[in-house]
């Protein structure tokens, strides 16, 4: 999973629609799911959100 960010080219410059997005392969071809939306995010809400989500990745899972 990562987080994907298009450009917006309406409106606002700076400014980016960001999704996470999982990685699979169907029939032998990468396809790509989303998972959540967050919206119009501008440069710095980017980062911000691709490193959330590195640092969630690097966490150990929790034992019940």
């Amino acid at each position: 999973m990562f987080i994907k960010a298009v450009p917006n080219n309406r409106g606002k410059k700076g400014t980016y629609y960001c999704s996470l997005v999982e990685s699979y392969r169907e029939a032998g071809k990468v396809k790509h799911r989303t998972i959540q939306k967050f919206g119009l995010v501008d440069k710095e809400g980017v980062e911000l959100l691709k490193a959330k989500y590195a640092y969630l990745i690097r966490q150990p899972k929790r034992k019940k």
